[in-house]
């Protein structure tokens, strides 16, 4: 049974459920910041999907990149899964500025953390659901 890591859900806002993935907003306002998560159990590494898992995943996070070039016209989209911290398989989907806090350095580190303030998070929710409906209709 799938279970969502607790840093995940702390560090998180979510927004949507796609194929395989659930979708979350990274709770940090300095970034336009996307996290998938596949929806399978015990799941730490990309070989850990079956073959046909790794090709949804990867529209997957086209799709996500697609959503946050359509809301924030980015210079640059960071894509990367590490997993030093939180073990669990999990994409980052970063939407970049060269104006941003830590451009060109990464992300992890640049600034104090912050969260989204709660009626902000609603907006950047909504648009989001919003931009992932426009784009899988465009898609389709």
């Amino acid at each position: 049974m799938f279970t969502l890591d607790p840093r995940l859900e702390g560090d998180t806002i979510p927004v949507i459920q796609l194929g395989l993935s659930t979708v979350l907003l990274m709770d940090e306002p300095a970034w336009p910041w996307l996290i998938l998560v596949p929806m399978r159990a015990d799941v730490r590494e990309l070989t850990d999907l079956s073959a046909d898992e790794r090709q949804v995943l990867i529209e997957e996070i086209a799709l996500a990149e697609r959503v946050l070039a359509r809301l924030h016209r980015p210079d640059k989209l960071n894509v990367g899964a590490l997993g030093n911290m939180v073990p669990q398989l999990h994409i980052h989907v970063i939407a970049r500025h060269t104006t941003d806090p830590a451009w060109p350095r990464p992300v992890w580190g640049a600034v104090e953390r912050t969260r989204h303030p709660p009626a902000a998070a609603a907006d950047m929710v909504a648009a989001l659901r919003t931009a992932f409906a426009a784009e899988a209709r465009s898609d389709g």
